[in-house]
């Protein structure tokens, strides 16, 4: 049930890790590592985890991930291949002290910002092509390349942090052991009743002793998180089917259509029909 740890492979004759990951479909395999990570998605659609937060992801999104963050990305289901190109790498890839370096003070500060992760809001043309050709580039060139890339997103202005500010990776691995069995068990059912008692008992604590732990842990309620999860699941269907907001609404997990449009329009800022208007295909009716 806790994150699995990712040990990534580093090629020989050199010190950090770039590739393409293409697949039918990127499965749920929540994990973290010592690297920071570098990915950005060029085919497929679907959800990404990332700490305390569920949000769906698309074609040129790109994240940087701080080290020992739990993560995952799933596909959601189409005609294609899911495919992302990801670049990991270790704080100390070029030296010890490489990155205490007066002029590369931006770049320590992005990473610094990474600890929470980061998404960039756009994604300069020159910056998916640089990071797309980076696996086939000989190692001299690939570091260089990286380097080129960390600096221009550094300089982003639409890099936004991820995770909620009361979150950071949990220094005690009972706590962090504890947190990732919740989230992977209500990645799995969230779409179901959900009872405070029965998620409390997976990490044999009281109910109250575990809301008080979750909100401290995760920075939002049990109730808040599951609703999240609900509306990215309502937000897929909306998106991917010709079914009704009520169909929508019960096979999200929410019983009451009212309470389904209210916390909807919370997290998204627009009612669930509007937000299929703004993002389904025109082909689509």
């Amino acid at each position: 049930m806790k994150p699995r740890y990712e040990l990534p492979g580093i090629p020989d004759g050199t010190t950090f890790s770039c590739f393409i990951r293409r697949q039918e479909a990127f499965d749920f395999s929540w994990h973290y590592h010592r690297e920071y990570e570098l990915t950005l998605i060029t085919e497929g659609t679907g959800t990404r985890y990332v700490g305390t937060t569920v949000e769906r992801y698309h074609p040129g999104d790109l994240v940087l991930l701080g080290p020992d963050l739990p993560h995952t990305f799933t596909s959601e289901l189409y005609d294609g291949m899911a495919e992302a190109a990801v670049a990991q790498f270790r704080h100390d890839f070029l030296g010890p002290h490489f990155f205490n370096l007066p002029q590369f003070r931006t770049l320590s500060d992005l990473l610094a910002r990474s600890a929470r992760g980061l998404r960039f809001g756009h994604v300069p043309a020159e910056v998916h092509a640089l990071l797309t050709r980076l696996p086939r580039l000989e190692t001299a060139a690939q570091t260089v390349a990286l380097l080129d890339g960390l600096r221009r997103i550094a300089f982003n202005a639409t890099a936004t942090p991820i995770t909620n500010p009361g979150y950071a990776p949990a220094p005690s691995t009972a706590v962090r052991d504890r947190i990732d069995a919740v989230c992977r068990h209500l990645q799995q059912t969230h779409t179901e009743p959900v009872h405070l008692t029965e998620v409390a008992a997976l990490v044999h604590m009281p109910p109250t002793s575990f809301s008080r732990f979750f909100r401290r842990a995760m920075g939002r309620t049990l109730t808040d998180y599951v609703n999240q999860l609900r509306v990215e699941t309502a937000c897929t269907l909306l998106t991917s089917t010709a079914l009704p907001v009520t169909e929508i609404a019960a096979r999200s997990g929410y019983q009451n259509l009212s309470n389904f449009n209210r916390r909807f329009r919370e997290l998204k800022g627009l009612r669930p029909t509007q937000y299929r208007a703004a993002h389904l295909p025109t082909d689509v009716s």
